[in-house]
């Protein structure tokens, strides 16, 4: 089941400029070695719930769960991870996709508080 990877990327402060940009000329190539794709990639984001203001989203779909812990775990993406540290700040997700629309997820005991 396809699974995707959503990154929550801050802001990069000047003096890092260097740093994001080897990042970006690295990272990609592995996500497309490991079977990822991009669906989105900082475009214009509208909050339309909540209080999360995120400046830029990356969205990366992967065939499954297992190629996102492939990826993560290369030697290729490390290389880009050693970067990473100077280059940006991130909180970074994976989420299985469904086939049913996720109903039964959605309603399960850990959505349902006592």
């Amino acid at each position: 089941m396809a699974t995707y990877l959503i990154s929550d990327v801050g802001p990069v402060a000047p003096e890092s400029e260097e740093s994001w940009r080897a990042y970006l000329e690295r990272a990609p190539a592995t996500i497309a070695k490991y079977g990822g794709r991009y669906l989105a990639r900082g475009g214009a984001i509208q909050v339309i719930e909540g209080s999360w203001s995120p400046q830029a989203i990356v969205l990366v779909e992967f065939p499954d769960s297992a190629a996102v812990a492939r990826w993560y775990a290369s030697p290729e993406y490390a290389q880009a991870l050693k970067i990473r540290g100077t280059a940006l700040h991130r909180n970074m997700i994976s989420v299985e996709g469904t086939s049913d629309g996720g109903a039964a997820e959605l309603l399960g005991p850990k959505f349902i508080q006592s």
